[in-house]
């Protein structure tokens, strides 16, 4: 290679970087879909995002970013009703490592944020690794235009439309109402108002929020997942210990992998379904390029 296009391949992989991460992938033959199980937490976040290309592909120096967890009940991490600190934590050590100028930490929890953020762990982990952990403030809410199909308009946190880059970060779960609760249900927990309402349609309501926010990165906590009783659960009997995580740039597919661990084909769930239909992202993995890994 001569200087002309060795230069020229940086200037390309930076834009590929900096506007469209499934592109970088492309140009770099990374997989769709990182699908990583062990023993640790932290490692096997740390072995999905390297696979992945690491978090500069994700992360650019100076962006601030907003990691969103589920941190919705009163719940210790054994319970498996909110995101594992120690992947939280992972994940905002990463983004600083990558040149992250400020990471958030924030969601609007159904019990009472104190509890949840103190119970969870998560408070705790993000603020160890360097994150700024914010609770929800009703003077940050707005009312935005969401376009979407059903849901056209809501309050939303702006702390998650004025970051620079969104990495969700879902625990897999049941629930009552959609059967699952994965990264797509986790976008209501950026929203404040009443968020009942929601559940009139909540299929729908979960496909036009993910659209929104368009997270540039999904990571699916599957290490203890609720397989009963979700969301919220309560009982050890409840939990099932998975060590598994999945990660990737396609929102749809991580959560089409995450409905295999309940044994449940993706296209039974009909917000996975129609989301597919609509061009948002793919359900029918084996059409996708999956790396798995056992550490």
């Amino acid at each position: 290679m001569d200087r002309r296009d060795f230069i020229k391949d940086i200037a390309v992989g930076g834009l590929l970087l900096k506007f469209h991460p499934t592109l970088l992938a492309q140009k770099k033959n990374l997989p769709d879909l990182a699908w990583i199980q062990g023993d640790s937490p932290a490692l096997i976040t740390k072995k999905a995002i390297s696979t992945l290309g690491g978090m500069k592909r994700f992360v650019s120096r100076g962006d601030i970013v907003v990691v969103k967890p589920n941190i919705g009940w009163d719940r210790t991490p054994k319970l498996a009703a909110c995101t594992n600190p120690e992947v939280v934590k992972t994940l905002v050590e990463l983004c600083l490592d990558a040149g992250a100028k400020e990471v958030k930490v924030l969601d609007n929890p159904c019990n009472p944020a104190k509890r949840t953020y103190a119970r969870s762990g998560i408070a705790a982990a993000a603020k160890e690794a360097g994150a700024k952990v914010l609770f929800p403030n009703p003077h940050r809410l707005k009312k935005m235009a969401l376009q979407g199909e059903w849901l056209k308009e809501w309050k939303v946190y702006t702390d998650f439309t004025e970051a620079d880059k969104i990495i969700n970060v879902p625990i897999a779960k049941t629930h009552s109402l959609s059967r699952l609760t994965m990264g797509m249900k986790n976008w209501l927990g950026a929203l404040g108002g009443n968020r009942n309402q929601l559940h009139q349609k909540l299929d729908q309501a979960m496909i036009d929020l993910a659209a929104f926010f368009k997270p540039c990165l999904t990571v699916l906590d599957g290490y203890r997942i609720l397989i009963r009783n979700g969301p919220q659960g309560g009982r050890l009997s409840d939990v099932k210990l998975h060590k598994t995580l999945v990660a990737g740039v396609d929102y749809v597919a991580v959560d089409a992998a995450g409905a295999t661990f309940f044994d449940i084909k993706p296209q039974e769930l009909p917000y996975l379904q129609i989301s597919h239909q609509k061009g948002h992202g793919e359900i029918y993995l084996e059409k996708l390029i999956i790396e798995k890994r056992t550490l």
